[in-house]
């Protein structure tokens, strides 16, 4: 019998999804702080940051020496499958 492992090798949410439901908590987390979190890179958190920013599902506010970020909570989603919720509805389950 094979044994199961105690960290599955995918998740059911992207990590696109982790750092939305982070900054819901907290919007001006740090990078380092996202990574942690999340259990990816730095530099991945940019990168989706970045990503995020461009489709306009986040706007960034600098706050003194840190960004905040306000998520666009009425932006639909992006898939057919899913187009009719948004990111605001996925969010209040998941926070």
């Amino acid at each position: 019998m094979a044994s199961v492992s105690q960290h599955p090798s995918w998740t059911f949410l992207t990590n696109h999804t982790h750092i939305l439901v982070v900054l819901s908590r907290e919007p001006s987390r740090r990078i380092r702080d996202l990574a942690s979190e999340v259990g990816i890179t730095e530099r991945a958190v940019q990168r989706i940051l970045a990503e995020l920013i461009h489709d306009g599902i986040l706007i960034v506010k600098k706050e003194g020496r840190r960004n905040c970020y306000r998520i666009r909570r009425g932006t639909r989603l992006r898939h057919p499958l899913e187009s009719q919720h948004t990111i605001g509805e996925i969010l209040g389950l998941l926070t």
